[in-house]
């Protein structure tokens, strides 16, 4: 397909690929009117004023600037859709879909001023999505079905793919053991909390697990691996291994225990990189956690997810991009469910401060066990509705749908009691939109 538009800019090229890969469709764009009239195949008009009866999306104007500044975002319905950046004039679609596409999925409100949580996290609550009611909605994947339609009735005879739905399920391993491993001295300090708080069942229930008449309860790995198998999955587990501290309480990487459950892992699974909370604003840290990862795998490690979600823009994301890694999994929100960058299928990183492109892929994920639990605070009874809800979206559209789950999640113990079955349960769902 070729496509005019007055103005070459890196948001264009992003963004028209986003459109036309997803379709796996080449195109070409131009600057020249008098080659875009001349040009007898399928084409595309992106510009202020329609010639002819050529197919029009008229430009708003964010994909030819340059810098970060406060936009616009009036939200209005269309087929029952939110759109924003509306056109003037009568397109194949009432909006720049393109304009308001990368607005979204550069995540270009996080780089203007917004609050914060205390983990200095940009939250669900400061977002277009959510203040408009479409956090839950993949809208983006939703534009380019309605694109990809009006493309397709006025050449019809041009081929557009179709993605597949697909399911990933990722598991952070931020704590690998309860009770087992954790040191002689965080070990005596957690009997005298438990006889401070007279947590009588806990005294007798880490003396058992540390004297190995009783399992870890944390120590899941088997019945992950025995579901893997069960259904087929595709799963991708994160492994934090930072230095002990208060946001990363992970046990020590050297311990022989811990890293024959990683290598056990790394036998039926992809293993990535779960940078601690403390090397996020220490770049030689997460240097050495990465390091760590590759010596014990004795492999490259090319995935990554940040532990607590601590996402900043652009800095996070340009540390791993210097240290290697080629997909990144923390696109999402710890406090709600839903879609932080309005897509549920992968896209490369857009560095909006250096106006380019980078190789880093982004998978967003959707759903998180810690969400439904500690923000959202549901009973795992009702969490699978939650769960549903959000899977029919994206099936919708046949995109990826990823959860992230701990496997503490899986243990039956303490606040995780009554969890065990959600894991399964959604997994069924998963099964049965499938083969629909």
């Amino acid at each position: 397909m070729l496509i005019y538009t007055p103005k070459l800019t890196s948001r264009i090229q992003y963004t028209f690929k986003l459109f036309f890969e997803a379709w796996d469709c080449s195109f070409e764009l131009t600057t020249s009117e008098e080659d875009f009239m001349a040009f007898e195949g399928p084409k595309l008009n992106y510009s202020m004023r329609q010639f002819q009866d050529e197919l029009f999306i008229e430009l708003h104007g964010l994909l030819n600037e340059k810098g970060i500044v406060d936009q616009e975002v009036n939200v209005s319905q269309w087929n029952n859709m939110p759109i924003f950046f509306k056109s003037s004039n009568s397109g194949v679609l009432p909006f720049d879909v393109f304009s308001a596409s990368f607005f979204l999925v550069s995540r270009y409100e996080e780089y203007l001023p917004h609050k914060r949580d205390k983990h200095q996290r940009f939250i669900a609550t400061e977002s277009v999505a959510y203040q408009n009611q479409f956090l839950h909605i993949p809208i983006i994947n939703f534009w380019q079905k309605a694109l990809k339609e009006a493309i397709q009735k006025k050449f019809p005879d041009l081929k557009l793919a179709s993605s597949n739905f697909r399911f990933i399920s990722t598991i952070d391993i931020d704590n690998a053991f309860y009770y087992k491993e954790k040191g002689f001295a965080r070990t005596l300090a957690s009997f005298f909390r438990s006889a401070i708080h007279m947590d009588v069942e806990g005294i007798k229930k880490r003396w058992k697990v540390i004297t190995n008449r009783l399992a870890d309860p944390n120590d899941t790995y088997d019945l992950q691996l025995e579901l893997q198998k069960k259904y087929n999955l595709e799963v991708l587990y994160f492994i934090l291994l930072g230095d002990y501290d208060v946001n990363d309480k992970n046990i020590s990487h050297n311990n022989r225990s811990f890293q024959l459950i990683i290598k056990h892992l790394s036998d039926h699974a992809k293993i990535g990189i779960h940078p601690s909370y403390a090397s996020n604003s220490d770049i030689n840290k997460l240097e050495i956690e990465f390091n760590r990862l590759q010596t014990i795998l004795k492999r490259e490690i090319v995935d990554s997810r940040q532990h607590f979600l601590k996402l900043q823009l652009p800095s996070t994301y340009r540390k791993l991009i210097e240290l290697g890694i080629q997909n990144d999994y923390t696109m999402g929100y710890a406090d709600q469910l839903g879609f932080r960058a309005s897509i549920c299928s992968s896209f490369n990183f857009y560095d909006l401060e250096e106006e380019q492109e980078t190789k880093l892929k982004i998978h967003p994920f959707c759903v998180m066990d810690a969400t439904l639990k500690y923000y959202i605070r549901t009973h795992p009874s009702a969490a699978l509705d939650h769960i549903n809800s959000i899977l029919k979206q994206v099936k919708a559209v046949n995109g990826t749908f990823i959860s992230l789950w701990h496997n503490e999640t899986f243990s039956d113990y303490k606040e995780w009691e009554g969890w065990k079955e959600l894991y399964e349960q959604m997994i069924q769902s998963v099964k049965e939109l499938s083969n629909q």
